[in-house]
């Protein structure tokens, strides 16, 4: 319980973060996107300061949780990446790119009223459950 209440509290933060830096505003996604026009750099900031937090959150679970619970949370192994993780990240990174729109900035951005969010979370949740309905056996 404990461990899920400091997790939660960095994805607190980090959404938080995302609202103040402007990450949940597709306008600015695009525009760090767009390296031969008007590139805005922020976005590479936010990114670098959620690494460091991330890397922070599991040095501090690595070092106060048993061996067992460390192995359970090591992460993918190499022969786990497979042709449909690939794929799925190449289609997350294709429509991130034309919708401007993240999972997580999309949830925060919510809460900004921007235009676009209510049907992005709605598509995103509508594939959440057809993918659980078409790979229900894998």
């Amino acid at each position: 319980m404990k461990h899920g209440l400091i997790i939660f509290g960095y994805g607190l933060l980090f959404g938080i973060g995302l609202l103040v830096a402007g990450m949940s505003n597709p306008a600015k996604v695009v525009a760090f996107l767009d390296v031969a026009g008007a590139w805005d750099p922020s976005l590479a900031l936010v990114m670098a300061s959620a690494l460091a937090t991330l890397g922070g959150a599991r040095y501090w679970l690595h070092r106060n949780t048993d061996a067992a619970d460390r192995e359970q949370d090591s992460g993918p192994a190499p022969a786990n990446i497979d042709v449909r993780l690939v794929a799925g990240a190449a289609i997350f990174g294709v429509g991130w790119g034309i919708s401007g729109f993240c999972p997580g900035p999309a949830l925060v951005g919510l809460s900004a009223d921007l235009a676009g969010n209510y049907a992005f979370v709605s598509a995103m949740f509508a594939g959440f459950y057809l993918f659980k309905r078409l790979h229900r056996n894998h």
